[in-house]
């Protein structure tokens, strides 16, 4: 599986999911695994979520809540030029700059260029957090200049 596109929650489900994402916080929140009771018709059962599943969930309860649709990669997954530029909110040819440049690791299946989910996430980050840098920049620069006091 590469990804699993989940489509937009209905209303009542968008609901439901905002009530759930309530009564998961202090489970995330403390890092505590979750008891959780299955009933189906006369049968009962019990079965214990890890922690890092409940703060999953709680993620995708938080995305449903909203309105939003999901999508689910695994980390190990490789990607399209398509589908990693897709990620990125960038165009397909400037992808191929960044592949061609050095800036992510690709490899290449015939004539076809594949990604692996780990090394588009790890360039998202380093982009990330290099926007963080100047952008924290440009406000020390203004405070400096007295631009906030206008």
């Amino acid at each position: 599986m590469v990804a699993q596109l989940h489509p937009p929650p209905n209303v009542q489900d968008s609901e439901i999911a905002r009530v759930a994402t309530q009564r998961f916080e202090p489970f995330v929140r403390e890092r505590k695994p979750l008891e959780v009771r299955i009933l189906e018709a006369d049968k009962e059962e019990t079965i214990l979520l890890p922690a890092s599943a409940v703060a999953l969930l709680k993620d995708i309860l938080e995305a449903m809540a909203s309105g939003n649709s999901i999508t689910m990669i695994p980390h190990h997954a490789e990607l399209t030029t398509v589908e990693a530029a897709d990620i990125l909110n960038v165009s397909r040819p400037y992808l191929i700059k960044l592949l061609e440049s050095g800036e992510i690791r690709f490899r290449k299946v015939g004539t076809h260029r594949r990604i692996l989910m780990e090394d588009l996430m790890a360039y998202k980050e380093k982009s990330e957090k290099q926007s963080r840098a100047a952008m924290n920049e440009l406000v020390a620069l203004s405070e400096e200049l007295g631009l906030y006091d206008l």
